[in-house]
């Protein structure tokens, strides 16, 4: 049921995390905030196909 995600950043495009979820229990898209490298601070990262 689970599957592997990637979360790509809304500024830089850059897609840094790889992560997994439960479709049946969230079919919309994650959002997450993580730290971006480039610009040293937290952003909000989107769940890419």
């Amino acid at each position: 049921m689970r599957k592997n995600i990637l979360l790509a950043c809304n500024e830089t495009g850059e897609r840094l995390y790889l992560t997994s979820k439960n479709t049946r229990n969230n079919p919309e898209r994650l959002e997450l905030k993580k730290y971006s490298p480039k610009l040293r601070k937290k952003v909000l990262f989107k769940e890419v196909k």
